[in-house]
């Protein structure tokens, strides 16, 4: 059995693991009885952690918001992997983090044993962030959605499709996946009764919580690959299949996983582009780095031709 001293660590690290747990689950957890379980706890709040309390059948115990935040407690790996996520946020993405993850990163490496901060700098020292330049999503409201998908609440939203058209649904949120620049919400759509999937920077919550609701089994064991599919099917205002002069293996390096690429032999292969922008098909294919054939949409065709002609004038330049 443990001493009291790492007993109640082991009971904190309990508590932030997941948000409630019964009096005889954490007995169960820490082998001791649940008077014990209540006298830690009480120990715990004495030392300033806000450990709520419900009494009854349903009751138990979580770890609340206090007035200020109490120290947690991380593991090695865990404590790295916090340092990682906070150098890659100064990159962007998320809208106004970059100073506060520098300041969150400071603190943390202050604190660091030298062990992990050796393997902190070496993935600092060889590791390089591409800075975002795609649509950024507010942190809070980041935050708020993750909240409910692991308290299982509803959420309200105020969403705009791509065509511009809004409307309000009443959601439950499930996973959040971050493909290519952007953050996806995987959720059951009330109003339509079917799985959708919403681009977060189009939506905003309008309430943050709601009720809680009974999980459904979400639609795909692969959630990543469930969205990159539903990315591929969204519609389109121009799609174009390129044939490109390079092996498909070598061409998947250079594209985002959400763009289909079918081999056609060793040497040659077929990408499917699509956007809602001619001018920023032409620009994307300009970016494979290869000699490729279009054919249509004939405005993609004659947006090539264009740019054909201009970067012609310009390379005759001088």
């Amino acid at each position: 059995m443990l001493n009291t001293s790492a007993r109640l660590l082991r009971l904190l690290t309990l508590l932030e693991t997941r948000r409630d747990w019964s009096g005889a689950q954490l007995a169960e957890r820490l082998e001791v009885s649940t008077r014990t379980v209540r006298n830690d706890v009480s120990r715990l709040r004495e030392l300033g952690y806000p450990v709520e309390a419900a009494p009854g059948v349903a009751g138990g115990y979580r770890l609340g918001s206090g007035a200020a935040m109490p120290p947690l407690l991380l593991e090695d790996d865990e404590a790295v992997a916090v340092a990682v996520a906070l150098r890659s946020s100064t990159a962007g993405g998320i809208a106004g983090i970059e100073e506060t993850a520098v300041r969150a990163l400071v603190k943390l490496e202050q604190v660091f044993p030298a062990r992990l901060r050796r393997r902190v700098n070496a993935l600092q020292a060889y590791t390089v962030a591409v800075a975002s330049t795609g649509p950024t999503v507010d942190p809070h409201m980041l935050a708020t959605i993750a909240s409910a998908c692991r308290d299982l609440e509803l959420i309200r939203i105020d969403y705009k499709k791509n065509d511009g058209t809004e409307s309000t649904r009443s959601v439950e949120p499930y996973r959040l996946v971050h493909l290519g620049r952007r953050w996806y919400l995987v959720a059951w759509d009330r109003d339509r009764l079917a799985w959708r999937t919403f681009r977060v920077d189009r939506m905003q919550v309008q309430r943050p919580t709601g009720p809680h609701f009974t999980p459904r089994e979400l639609p795909a064991e692969d959630i990543a690959a469930y969205v990159t599919r539903s990315v591929r099917s969204a519609p389109q205002r121009y799609e174009a299949r390129v044939i490109v002069k390079a092996p498909a293996h070598v061409i998947a390096e250079r594209v985002p996983r959400d763009v289909a690429i079918e081999p056609i032999d060793e040497s040659t292969c077929a990408v499917l582009a699509r956007s809602n922008s001619v001018e920023m098909l032409a620009l994307y294919l300009g970016m494979l780095d290869a000699d490729f054939v279009v054919t249509d949409p004939p405005e993609l065709v004659a947006r090539m031709s264009t740019l054909a002609g201009r970067y012609a004038a310009a390379a005759n330049v001088g």
